[in-house]
């Protein structure tokens, strides 16, 4: 694959799982075309100057699976972004904080004995990577956002009640599975099993798989919702609303126009491992 020259011949695809997670994004979109396809509504224009597709993929693996699919397969996207929420993978990782993938694994992935726990059976890996260029980029916008953005996005009753009062970014291993967890001794479990855990979800490694087979740079990035325990649906829906989509609205928009200034260069394997 050779370097891209001009940001035009990116296609950023954005996904999430809830409609609250993107609320903004599409509103953002410059000249906004409707496609309906596999009964998902994908929405095409420009973000800050970024040629970009946005889609809910909803919840689960096989649903983001086959977003993630039609992402690269119909529309033409080269570079996939999943933005959302997640249950903290450790007691280091509060609410408010955001994560940014450096790995994704399929927790509730075991062919055994077969295969070893959590290796998706004949691709040999348990472990996906997220395109390195890709999560720098987002790694600054989000520490971007939370220096100069996150006063304005985010309203003073919102940070009291969620208890935001300095939000950190870490980048780490995130993972996946068919399951919303909210059970202590089930998260410490996952802890002993996944060294270095540091959020839980039901999308992220599905993304990375589709995207690891088909060749595709991709990142992922959550806000922590809560702390995957017996207390984790609690106000789950107002956080997402308002915190959780703003985290992703200025964060992606930091990150297009970073993109927009510098494109980013095709998936190598260097890039990666």
């Amino acid at each position: 694959m050779h370097i891209k020259e001009h940001h035009q011949n990116m296609r950023l695809g954005i996904i999430s799982a809830l409609h609250e997670e993107q609320a903004g994004l599409v509103e953002a979109m410059e000249r906004p075309s409707r496609l309906i396809h596999g009964m998902r509504e994908y929405f095409l224009g420009q973000l800050w100057e970024i040629d970009a597709v946005c889609v809910l993929s909803r919840i689960g693996k096989v649903a983001a699976a086959m977003t993630a699919t039609t992402l690269v397969e119909k529309f033409g996207v080269t570079h996939i972004l999943f933005t959302g929420v997640a249950g903290a993978g450790d007691n280091t990782v509060r609410v408010g904080d955001i994560v940014i993938a450096e790995s994704l694994v399929q927790h509730d992935m075991d062919a055994s004995p077969l295969f070893p726990r959590f290796e998706v059976p004949l691709i040999g890996r348990s472990h996906f990577q997220p395109n390195l260029e890709l999560s720098m980029r987002l790694l600054g916008a989000a520490h971007d956002f939370l220096e100069l953005d996150f006063p304005e996005a985010i309203r003073n009753e919102d940070r009291h009640d969620f208890g935001l009062e300095q939000p950190r970014v870490h980048r780490g291993l995130i993972a996946s599975g068919d399951q919303f967890v909210n059970d202590r001794q089930r998260l410490q479990a996952l802890n002993g099993a996944l060294p270095g855990l540091v959020a839980v979800e039901m999308e992220g490694a599905a993304v990375a798989q589709v995207c690891h087979e088909l060749d595709v740079p991709f990142a992922v990035i959550r806000a922590i919702s809560d702390n995957a325990n017996e207390n984790a649906a609690h106000d789950f829906m107002r956080f997402v609303k308002s915190v959780a989509a703003q985290y992703a609205f200025y964060i992606t928009r930091r990150l297009c126009r970073d993109l927009q200034q510098s494109p980013p260069q095709p998936r190598t394997e260097s890039a990666d491992t």
